[in-house]
């Protein structure tokens, strides 16, 4: 198990951890039925706290932000010695997640995308996991939630009995969410992206040795250039050159703003 803590990538404080110890730690706040934010950020996650220093604010108050990306990991390992031989991949920490809690018995929430989606991928976990406990799904407003309708997601989330909440609603909408909700919830609250896409079978994940050679982006890009590319193609080229500046020393990023940010209450 790998567990080096927080350390800066570009400003943003990443957990050199591996699978092992990302479940571990998200299995203990279960367990403790304490607030524990949690995400998996890529490069664009990333560029999304660098390009907002309100947002860096957020992910870096979050208590578990594990590198999704190879490029990533690469940098925990070139600038700290992290030592990481994988990468933590939002869908795959997903699933071991809830084998886990399936073990220990602990109901999960799935909370985002839309209905059909949530019936696919419950349907999915279901047979994947036949012991799992489901303790209820809520789909995405799509829009920022009124203070009201956030309690009443909250309430609505605690009464279910759930012990952890998978959030995917999309970054950095998702990190906003756990952000906000994690101290109403009480629990693990765990960004996870486009796994709900992925594990309801509505999206189809690159090829092992894409996702091995850190090109995965690539992969989602040709299925859907019209959405992304302004997400990949400009942050990865500025990911890249910001990274180049810290690794030789010539650019000390921040880590965040003086003061918390106003709440966005996303849904």
């Amino acid at each position: 198990m790998i567990d080096k803590g927080k350390n800066s990538v570009l400003g943003v404080m990443v957990d050199a951890v591996d699978y092992e110890a990302a479940v571990s730690r998200i299995l203990e706040a279960a367990k403790a039925g304490v607030a524990y934010g949690v995400t998996a950020l890529a490069v664009h996650g990333v560029m999304t706290g660098v390009g907002d220093g309100e947002h860096l604010w957020r992910l870096n108050e979050l208590e578990l932000v594990v590198p999704d990306g190879q490029p990533v990991r690469w940098a925990l390992n070139l600038l700290y010695k992290a030592g990481l031989t994988d990468r933590v991949y939002g869908p795959s920490l997903m699933l071991q997640v809830c084998k886990a809690a399936e073990t220990e018995g602990f109901p999960i929430f799935l909370y985002g995308s839309r209905s059909n989606v949530l019936e696919r991928l419950e349907n999915n976990l279901k047979s994947r996991f036949p012991k799992l406990r489901i303790a209820g799904s809520m789909p995405s407003r799509f829009r920022i939630l009124t203070p009201e309708e956030q309690k009443l997601v909250a309430h609505e989330i605690r009464k279910s009995g759930a012990r952890i909440t998978f959030v995917g609603i999309g970054c950095p909408r998702q990190e906003i969410f756990a952000y906000e909700m994690r101290y109403l919830l009480g629990m693990p609250v765990i960004a996870v992206g486009a796994a709900f896409d992925f594990h309801a079978g509505l999206l189809r994940e690159a090829p092992p040795w894409m996702q091995r050679y850190g090109l995965q982006w690539l992969h989602r890009l040709l299925q859907e250039p019209r959405r992304l590319w302004r997400r990949y193609l400009p942050l990865n080229a500025v990911y890249l050159t910001l990274f180049l500046l810290q690794w030789i020393g010539v650019w000390t990023p921040p880590l965040r703003k003086p003061q918390p940010p106003m709440n966005m209450r996303y849904g």
